[in-house]
């Protein structure tokens, strides 16, 4: 069961910036190139490309991820590039968590500010304080404040090492009382001592500084709390976590001559109950695809009330998938859809409920697809930079249209080549899809031979491989989005592959373009066999003909990058430290590599792999570290920030989740000095003292958390309750009134074939949504202790 805990994910669009303000540094301003970072709680979590040389970049990144831990503040930086590759902060938007609220879904320029040194702070400390009544030497009675630094978490890393952070206490209040006390990283245990006047207790306050050691040069700032002394009236013992915040009186200057980033956000907070809470909206959802009509179905009303919102169908997509219902939902609504359509030419056009179910389980099945078919040719395109503009217009001076459209054809004939032949990699999911729909257009209009052919084009060419090619980032094909000259062939291409995958499934052959360069080009491709070969690809995803694989299934990359990997120490006088990896994993194995594209210095078997799971951070006194437990001993690896380690946490857990030597049980620590440090545990092959993350085992290449899409459909229903309320009025409506069918603004938002069952299935999901509200109500007061782990306290500053 799920213990009460936040799903927070996050969806960013990075527009532009205007007006950057002075950068310190002998660049010029003209010269200046720049790029944006987003950190929460000033961790970096992703980062955009350099754009250079223009004080009012257009940037054009987006970004979605899990927020995978709490958060305070979500912040935004501007660097500049400057000589020697130095990188100068410009200035940064920081949004407390609590505003978010305020900006989410709209598009808003945000003033940057000055990012001060001594406000970049994160991490927190756990403290315990204790105040006790001391008879002194004058035989009067005293307080004794004793303070004691537990442990810290979070910290940053500093300049890319480990942190070796120190901490000093201070009692705060009338001068005559400031009193610091240094204690050392080494020596955490080691208790601060003050003695205490009872009358001043009201006025004093514990200070508590972290830095960072930095032996030869200048002590870096990580972050102060405080504390009343009076906390400890009532409670003689107080132990809790504290937020570090940052120092008070940080440098303050003007801000609106640096410039502003123009942001659009997106911020989803929901709170998932225990499993049992969601079997009833559940249940209600899954028996969609047997409901008579379609339409009055929990699954399509859901799909109906919010079609402005195109995220809106994702979680239901997934919790069908999950349980094999998707494709019986799919079929019956794509049926529904063709009834209303006049044409075959139109067919599966719009932006439709049917279109959008398939367009997200596309992009959710077809991921490693995707990489297989498209991402070597995509990562040559981009990495060699040929020249392949064809439109007189634009072409630049010097360039040459024959070598440009030479350049254009081969990349074109390439990525068609690709698709073309790896129908033995479409995910069967897929293909059941392709198949019911090629079906049901064929039913719908039995006199037209190409229309079988069109209603699986329109998909899998028009909404999928040509999307994945004009925008490789947003499919994960690539780390950043093309620049401009890339981005503009990869535009040219996925024109011509969208019209090359049209061509096999039209009744007349294209004979004229829009444009005349276009129309020029296509002379060069030879239309009777480009036709030939995208039927007979069309006709293996989608016929009844089990598909033949076609050997040894290739590996593929599912994640790869920079990494910190800690020493094996396999040699006797090795040092067991840190080092720079290229961290790889395929489908087959689990490998690091010295840099990226050299040989491997160590391949693991992702067949051996007996567990992955995150490592504490007391273990090496660093954040984001896993362990990837195997035949030999354990891989300790660092990731750069909290969303690259729970990316890799994923992926690896799925590509090994069916090995059949899989442990129970693990240690969240390492064993060093003769013991398990966190069971204490003396033999080296004591087994783990901590169960192993259990793992679905899904026929999907994901990890698909039900409890999570159902609270998310539950949250999408609630905020369009009065949607629904009209809709029970205009079935309400429709069952009673007898006269001719009147057109009412209000009904016609929302699809109502049989008023009746539609009114049945609203009432159902009335009486299960109460219940849920209902649970999250007798809960709402069951979260985090205030000052425990999960839940700090916000320390108090200057």
């Amino acid at each position: 069961l799920h213990c009460q805990s936040p799903n927070m994910n996050m969806r960013m669009l990075i527009c532009e910036a205007k007006n950057l303000g002075p950068v310190s540094g002998p660049n010029r301003q003209r010269d200046l190139c720049t790029f944006c970072t987003i950190s929460l709680d000033q961790e970096e979590v992703f980062r955009t490309k350099v754009f250079d040389k223009s004080v009012s970049p257009f940037y054009g990144e987006d970004f979605y991820f899990e927020i995978p831990r709490p958060f305070q503040c979500l912040s935004f930086y501007v660097y500049a590039k400057i000589v020697f590759q130095r990188e100068l902060s410009v200035g940064k938007v920081s949004i407390r968590k609590d505003d978010l609220c305020k900006y989410s879904g709209k598009e808003h320029w945000f003033s940057l500010h000055p990012v001060d040194p001594n406000s970049e702070v994160q991490g927190k400390v756990h403290l315990e304080m204790r105040l006790n009544e001391v008879i002194t030497e004058n035989g009067s009675v005293g307080q004794h404040l004793v303070v004691r630094i537990i442990e810290c978490q979070g910290l940053p890393l500093i300049s890319g090492q480990n942190c070796d952070p120190y901490a000093t206490v201070s009692l705060v209040g009338p001068p005559r009382h400031v009193h610091p006390q240094v204690t050392r990283s080494s020596s955490y245990s080691k208790k601060s001592n003050f003695q205490v006047e009872e009358e001043d207790i009201e006025k004093l306050e514990i200070k508590v500084d972290l830095w960072n050691n930095e032996n030869l040069a200048q002590d870096v700032f990580l972050g102060e709390t405080r504390v009343p002394v009076k906390i400890l009236r009532n409670d003689h013992i107080h132990k809790a976590w504290y937020l570090l915040q940052p120092k008070g009186n940080g440098s303050k200057s003007k801000s609106d001559d640096l410039g502003s980033l123009r942001l659009k956000l997106t911020y989803i907070e929901d709170t998932v109950l225990p499993s049992a809470c969601y079997t009833p909206l559940c249940n209600l959802l899954l028996k969609s695809p047997d409901v008579k009509p379609i339409s009055a179905s929990a699954a399509h009303i859901l799909g109906d009330i919010c079609r402005e919102r195109y995220e809106a169908v994702l979680p239901m997509v997934r919790l069908l998938l999950h349980h094999n219902r998707f494709v019986p939902f799919v079929s019956a609504v794509a049926a529904l859809e063709l009834d209303n359509t006049q044409e075959a030419n139109t067919i599966f056009r719009g932006n439709s409920l049917a279109t959008r179910c398939i367009d997200d389980m596309m992009k959710i099945v077809g991921k490693n697809y995707l990489a297989v078919t498209l991402k070597p040719v995509i990562d040559e395109i981009c990495e060699s930079n040929k020249t392949c503009e064809i439109d007189p217009i634009k072409l630049k001076e010097g360039d040459n249209v024959e070598v440009n459209k030479e350049n254009l054809q081969g990349y074109v004939q390439k990525v068609f080549s690709s698709i073309t032949q790896s129908s033995s990699s479409c995910p069967p999911l897929m293909c059941d899809v392709f198949r019911s729909l090629r079906h049901l257009a064929c039913k719908r209009f039995p006199a037209d031979p190409h229309v079988q052919y069109s209603a699986v084009s329109s998909f899998v060419f028009l909404r999928f491989f040509a999307v994945a090619v004009l925008s490789p980032h947003s499919f994960q094909l690539r780390s950043h989005h093309p620049d401009p000259e890339i981005s503009r062939t990869l535009t040219l291409i996925s024109k011509t592959i969208q019209t090359l995958g049209s061509w096999g499934s039209l009744s007349k052959k294209l004979s004229s373009f829009k444009e005349t360069y276009m129309y020029d080009f296509f002379k060069s491709f030879q239309e009777e066999k480009c036709i030939e070969k995208v039927k007979k690809f069309l006709d293996e995803i989608s016929s009844n003909v089990s598909k033949e694989s076609s050997g040894l299934e290739d590996a593929v990359v599912l994640k790869e990058g920079e990494v910190q990997k800690r020493g094996q120490g396999r040699k006797r006088l090795g040092k067991k430290n840190f080092k720079k990896r290229w961290l790889r994993v395929t489908n087959r194995e689990l490998s690091y590599h010295k840099h990226k594209g050299k040989e491997a210095l160590c391949i693991i078997n992702v067949k051996n792999i007996q567990a992955v799971e995150k490592l504490d951070e007391s273990a090496f006194n660093r954040k984001n570290m896993f362990q990837v437990v195997h035949s030999e001993k354990p891989l300790y690896v660092q990731a750069g920030n909290c969303v690259e380690a729970s990316e890799w946490l994923e992926v690896l857990g799925q590509v090994s989740r069916c090995n059949e030597g899989r442990l129970a049980t693990f240690h969240p620590s390492n064993y060093t000095s003769g013991a398990w440090q966190c069971c204490r545990s003396q033999s080296n092959n004591a087994p783990g003292c901590k169960p192993c993350t259990s793992v679905v085992v899904a026929n999907l290449q994901l990890d698909i958390d039900c409890d999570r899409e159902t609270e998310r459909i539950f949250s999408l229903l609630s905020s369009n309750d009065t949607k629904l309320q009209n809709m029970e009025d205009a079935c309400a409506s429709m069952a009673v009134y007898q006269g001719p069918q009147r057109e009412q603004e209000d009904y016609s938002k929302f699809t109502i074939q049989e008023p009746k069952e539609t009114f049945q299935t609203l009432k159902q999901l009335r009486n299960v949504m109460e219940e849920l509200q209902r649970q999250h109500n007798i809960r709402s007061d069951n979260t985090a202790q205030y000052g425990s782990l999960d839940n700090p306290i916000v320390g108090k500053t200057s």
